[in-house]
């Protein structure tokens, strides 16, 4: 197969998904490499219809890749993810709507064109985490703990464009993360970046069943393929506080086989994995990992109890624009009514700022 990988100068030497790449050269697949912000293209020239099979973006948010992708998919190329899913959690505004609309968990989000209509939100819904509404990588992400901490940093806020805020989630100091590879779930745990203290060693961890349900949910939603998803673990229950495409895979076993193994079927299929195949949960055990255990259907053979087994109803797959994303595993919708304070946006979804806020997932 011929493929064609977006990577940004960000990424340039980050193992996912140059590792991907070597895996597929390795495996006797053609794979071109562009680097989008340094370099310069016929775009109207080399972006066409059966140029490849399938082309893979890897870029910060705001970057160049996005429309070059989306330049892939209006010429009918195959793109991975699918490019509206990536828009839709990219735009982290927009995310907010559609999380809420689908009765995801998340926080109320307050959104803002400038910094200073932030200070109209109520004193009562500080500590507030507050960044750009198209940010990655954790630029200009801040915990504001009261309204004077914010008109302090107000000035480095500035420029950023659209912000958001959400109240913080009172948590361990711990992000959960949830990565899905071809439908397969795997968690992992790590020091949340806005507690560097916690000293918090990063690894694999059981599933929690709801949180599994709220993963799956999560892809269904959005119509993603490759996907990780932050989860705290708060006071009323889990809280989805970010979602990324294409995320790093970290310490998931056998992570860059794996991935390889879903650009391929997805360039050959166009599709989320098929129904009724259920979604997987991969559980450690004693640290270590296992096979997977489905998430709906009958338990297969593993070094586990079937007690142990985090299994979840699946309902078929969901159509999205000609193709089969995933199985609709439903969740329940937690979170707070639309507030409009002023000339800032409150918005009862999501903003994804909490708990995670540095570098890929």
């Amino acid at each position: 197969m011929r493929l064609c990988f977006l990577v940004e100068e960000h990424y340039r030497h980050d193992g996912m998904p140059l590792d991907v790449v070597r895996q597929l050269t390795a495996w006797g697949h053609r794979v071109d490499v562009l680097r989008p912000g340094d370099s310069l293209m016929a775009i109207s020239e080399s972006v066409r219809a059966g140029s490849h099979d399938a082309w893979v973006l890897k870029t910060v948010s705001g970057g160049p890749g996005l429309t070059l992708l989306e330049a892939a998919a209006a010429v009918g190329l195959t793109t991975v993810n699918d490019v509206r899913s990536i828009r839709g959690v990219r735009d982290k505004a927009l995310a907010a709507v559609i999380a809420r609309t689908r009765g995801l968990p998340v926080p109320v989000t307050y959104a803002a064109a400038r910094w200073e209509r932030l200070a109209e939100i109520p004193a009562s819904e500080y500590p507030l985490v507050v960044k750009p509404a198209d940010g990655s990588s954790g630029r200009a992400v801040r915990l504001v703990r009261t309204p004077d901490e914010l008109l302090a940093l107000g000035p480095l806020l500035a420029g950023e464009g659209l912000l958001i805020a959400q109240p913080y989630v009172p948590n361990s100091g711990t992000d959960l993360k949830v990565y899905c590879v071809d439908g397969e779930l795997y968690a992992t745990e790590r020091c949340s970046p806005l507690h560097p203290g916690q000293g918090v060693r990063e690894r694999q961890v059981p599933l929690p069943a709801e949180v599994a349900r709220i993963a799956a949910q999560v892809g269904e939603v959005f119509g993603l393929d490759l996907y990780g998803v932050d989860v705290l673990l708060g006071p009323e229950g889990p809280v989805v506080v970010d979602i990324n495409d294409f995320p790093s895979f970290r310490q998931v076993p056998d992570a860059v086989a794996r991935v390889a193994r879903a650009v391929l079927r997805l360039a050959r299929t166009g599709t989320a994995v098929s129904a009724p195949a259920p979604a997987l949960v991969h559980q450690p055990v004693d640290g270590l990992p296992v096979d997977a255990l489905p998430v709906g259907g009958l338990p297969v053979p593993v070094p586990v109890p079937v007690s142990e087994a985090v299994r979840l109803p699946v309902q078929g797959a969901a159509a999205r624009g000609g193709a089969v994303h995933g199985a609709a595993v439903h969740g329940t919708a937690v979170g707070g009514a639309a507030v409009g304070v002023g000339g800032v946006l409150g918005i009862g979804g999501t903003g994804f700022v909490n708990g995670a806020v540095g570098g890929a997932i």
